[in-house]
């Protein structure tokens, strides 16, 4: 019998270290309490200081984790082995993730920074009045270029893209809503555009730039430029800012047919378990001085309109990065569903495989 107890006691005292293993992995994976506030964002999409500053003043501890794409944001969040209390996804997933329920509202009155918000990136067909969501950053999608090394070529067309002096100078961004974009606009359709024979002949118009594609490639597009490894590339304009910062013989230019008009936005998705805790952050973010020092630690345009008038006067005077929305012409992406947005990936696949 007593053989059996101290069998049963460390059977017990197992157990019990298991919970607590448990317990410790699950709030280093992601799994919050009532001090703790799970964020999953874009890699390098917020300034470090701003974490602290929120832990200091709330004494909530964040753990933050990064994603690189929107598809594998949703992923993680509808398969539920990581819980998230806060969520940056772009307005397309945000549309997605509404519709298959994978969000909670919004608590507009612990939200009154949402005031400060530009009323243009509000109330937008992807989050009707704002119910689940709230803009973090915008940009465009345009084209950052060495004019010493692309002779009398100013990129006001889209089109200039395939000169046939810029043989080999180009770096592509890997997106498919991207660049099978950008040629879509090259030709005057819509970045949206459904239509299958607009979307072979956007196809068929990326495979003739292929000999001026050097790359085809990821967040390394930044340093390559910089460094003058290429002198064109198609990125988004807060990745254009950065770029520029590093090498000021450089510049971004939105092409006259049109490009994207894009936003992340802030949302709790529904197995949050720290829901105030994720309005208080969001808030904070929200509050001018916070939203106007994360923009100028980023690089990507800020949607809050208190926060642009504390910004220096070079950067929110920009019109690279800070454009005259109303007179251009700037489409948000739409949520094509599944079925055509595969499509898409489909098509870019193939334009990636004739490239090689």
């Amino acid at each position: 019998m007593k053989q059996l107890v101290q069998t049963f006691t460390l059977i017990f005292v197992a157990a019990f270290a298991l919970m607590y293993a448990a317990s410790y992995l699950n709030a280093s994976e992601g799994y919050t309490g009532g001090n703790t506030l799970t964020v999953y964002n874009w890699g390098d999409y917020i300034d470090p200081e701003l974490i602290s500053k929120f832990e200091e003043e709330t004494g909530i501890k964040v753990i933050y984790q990064t994603f690189d794409s929107n598809e594998a944001m949703m992923t993680k969040i509808v398969q539920g082995g990581t819980t998230f209390d806060v969520a940056v996804p772009s307005e397309y997933a945000v549309d997605k993730m509404r519709k298959e329920n994978l969000l909670l509202p919004l608590d507009h009155s612990k939200l009154p920074g949402m005031a400060d918000i530009n009323p243009r990136f509000m109330n937008l067909a992807f989050d009707p009045g704002n119910q689940y969501s709230v803009p973090y950053f915008w940009g465009t999608v345009g084209i950052v270029y060495n004019p010493e090394l692309v002779g009398n070529l100013t990129f006001k067309s889209w089109n200039d893209l395939w000169d046939p002096s810029l043989k080999n100078k180009i770096l592509l961004v890997d997106g498919a809503r991207e660049i099978l974009g950008m040629s879509l606009n090259s030709m005057n359709y819509s970045v949206n555009d459904t239509n299958e024979d607009h979307l072979q002949a956007a196809l068929a118009k990326l495979q003739k730039l292929t000999p001026n594609v050097k790359a085809i490639v990821g967040d390394e597009i930044k340093m390559l430029l910089a460094n003058e490894e290429a002198a064109v590339g198609i990125v988004w304009s807060g990745d254009a800012s950065e770029i520029i910062g590093n090498n000021e013989k450089l510049t971004y230019e939105l092409p006259e047919e049109g490009t994207n008009l894009w936003s992340d936005n802030m949302v709790i998705p529904k197995t949050a378990k720290n829901i105030e805790g994720a309005h208080q952050f969001i808030n904070f973010m929200l509050n001018p001085e916070n939203a106007a020092q994360n923009a100028e630690y980023v690089g990507y345009s800020t949607p809050n309109e208190k926060a642009l008038t504390l910004l220096p006067e070079e950067i929110s005077s920009d019109e690279r990065f800070y454009p005259e929305l109303d007179s251009m012409k700037l489409e948000v992406y739409e949520n094509l569903g599944k079925i055509m947005l595969a499509h898409y990936n489909e098509l870019f696949l193939e334009f990636k495989m004739h490239k090689k």
